[in-house]
């Protein structure tokens, strides 16, 4: 008979405190090979999710359908004066407002990561970034979802979307590591002080109208530095562009913008691996 090996995993007290390279590779291997974990949790959440929903996926698009609707007769009314916009003004709405809520719906997600689990963190022996990372997945099944609707929006206007919005799957993976990367920080507050999750649901409903989501980038001032010290809004205004078929505007910024989601998921990441052993004993 073959002979199987085991493997054993030696912990050490310092063994989360170590810096460079080899930390790195740990963390990325300890992830790696908890990629079944992840997958289980994300059908989880999903079959929880819409177990005993009478509306089911319909919740996935309705809340973003209605305020489309409500924004879409202000600006024909001109009660709002929104201004014009790269794409036909549903169009540039339902898109935008389907990215924001990408970022949005990580962002909860991985706060509530750890909360959700509850006794898991503490009583079994895993790796607890699976949580976070597992998170991404309804996230993510939801925008599929909602490219629904705004395809057959796009279907109805008769506009077909430029060749290089191909490339707008490579700006969603900065807003997913843009939105994991504070989702870490928040993860392990909110497993410490349990308002932190109510509080970024509330941050993130004001937090819409500072992005160019509902109305084109602004171009006066004291407006325009609001979107141009957000980080977010260089990533949301280059999918618009993207999918117009339009010259890139913030060449400048996206950079910078990319550069801050990479260094925010690293940053967050790594503090969730060194403080979540001596956080969790006290949650």
């Amino acid at each position: 008979m073959e002979k199987q090996h085991e493997i054993i995993t030696v912990y050490t007290p310092n063994a989360r405190r170590q810096s460079g390279l080899l930390v790195w590779v740990i963390m990325v291997r300890s992830v790696w090979q908890s990629r079944e974990l992840i997958l289980r949790l994300m059908k989880r959440d999903f079959a929880v999710r819409y177990r005993q929903s009478i509306l089911g996926y319909v919740w996935a698009v309705l809340p973003q359908i209605v305020t489309v609707a409500l924004f879409t007769f202000l600006a024909k009314h001109r009660v709002f004066d929104m201004g014009e916009t790269s794409l036909p003004y549903v169009l540039h709405a339902l898109w935008s407002l389907s990215v924001w809520q990408l970022f949005s719906s990580c962002l909860v997600g991985s706060t509530n990561s750890l909360v959700n689990a509850g006794s898991l963190v503490t009583k079994i022996n895993f790796t607890k970034e699976a949580l976070v990372f597992a998170s991404v997945g309804q996230a993510g099944i939801d925008f599929l979802i909602r490219l629904v609707p705004i395809a057959a929006v796009f279907i109805w206007y008769g506009y077909l979307p430029s060749i290089h919005a191909l490339a707008i799957p490579l700006i969603l993976i900065l807003v997913i590591m843009m939105a994991l990367g504070i989702g870490f920080f928040m993860a392990i507050l909110n497993l410490v002080f349990r308002d932190a999750g109510n509080a970024i649901s509330m941050i993130l409903t004001f937090g819409m109208f500072l992005a160019p989501i509902l109305y084109p980038p602004p171009i006066r001032e004291p407006f325009v530095w609001v979107n141009t010290l957000n980080p977010f809004s260089p990533l949301v205004i280059a999918t618009q562009e993207l999918l117009a078929g339009q010259t890139l505007s913030q060449m400048t910024a996206l950079p910078v913008a990319a550069g801050i989601a990479i260094m925010v998921l690293l940053l967050g990441w790594r503090v969730f691996y060194i403080t979540l052993p001596r956080i969790a004993e006290r949650a």
